[in-house]
């Protein structure tokens, strides 16, 4: 089973971060967005160096049990491991565009955001969510932030109460006819022909986490950086083969793991022990 320290290493050893180069050409990408996906799909799954896409698809089969659907969480689930959503944005700092999909400290399959086929691809009940957030120029990866949504995003119970309080408050309305849906509300019939609806639609977004971890790390680096949080219980649950890798790569140039402390995102006066590794390459 693959995991974010066996993806760490991967790129490190890759060290090629231009990803128009990587995945530009037929069947491969035809956007930055979807060349970002490719590009943390091969970092689990370890298929930088797998020209022939019949072979990734094989690697990717062992590794994967979900590779996502464009309007549902997630993009990926790892075979017994975390789940991982990917974000693209265009500068350093840009706010994550959720959508409406409020944030999640993990990924639950109670969820309503969640496909049949992504429920029902392996047997699953609550999985721990990484926020996979590059940033991309035109032809270029600049940065790479991994970050697990328990040292993110708060309980489900904060914005699920904000939702259902903008639900409800809408329902008072008078002469209003509204229907079942999985957005905010829809309101059918505003009109007296009754030929006119209204979607109520989320439209959440979260800080990016180069802003909201910036008491911990701020690179002025020109080049490529790489910068994971991982709580520190979540590191020791992994292999020992895992953790072996991670220590072989640390004496490289511009790698680098510490021992920091996060605000704990449902009470930021309490502090989460956490490993902070980061890889900063010079162009």
């Amino acid at each position: 089973m693959t995991n974010i320290l066996e993806a760490i290493c991967n790129i490190v050893n890759q060290n090629n971060f231009n990803l128009r180069a990587l995945y530009s050409g037929r069947n491969r990408a035809n956007s930055m967005g979807e060349a970002l996906e490719k590009y943390i799909k091969d970092a689990f799954a370890g298929t930088f160096d797998l020209k022939n896409e019949v072979e990734q698809m094989k690697v990717y089969n062992q590794k994967f049990s979900w590779l996502g659907s464009q309007n549902n969480p997630p993009d990926i689930m790892i075979k017994g491991g975390d789940a991982i959503e990917v974000k693209k944005t265009q500068s350093a700092k840009s706010n994550l565009a959720l959508n409406s999909s409020y944030p999640k400290a993990n990924l639950s399959r109670a969820s309503p955001m969640i496909t049949k086929g992504c429920k029902e691809c392996e047997e699953w009940t609550t999985k721990d969510l990484i926020y996979c957030v590059g940033h991309v120029t035109d032809t270029e990866l600049k940065s790479l932030w991994m970050v697990y949504g328990n040292i993110f995003a708060a309980k489900q119970e904060i914005y699920q109460r904000i939702k259902d309080a903008i639900l409800e408050g809408t329902k008072v309305i008078p002469d209003v006819v509204f229907s079942k849906t999985k957005e905010l509300g829809r309101v059918n019939q505003v009109d007296p022909l009754g030929i006119t609806n209204l979607r109520i639609r989320g439209m959440w977004q979260i800080e990016n986490p180069r802003k909201v971890f910036d008491y911990l790390y701020d690179s002025k680096n020109n080049g490529f950086e790489l910068v994971c949080l991982i709580t520190k219980a979540k590191y020791d649950s992994f292999s020992k083969e895992s953790r072996r890798k991670i220590e072989e790569i640390r004496s490289k140039k511009g790698f680098d793991i510490l021992e920091v402390e996060v605000k704990d995102p449902n009470n930021p006066v309490k502090l989460i022990e956490c490993r902070l590794i980061t890889y900063e390459h010079y162009d």
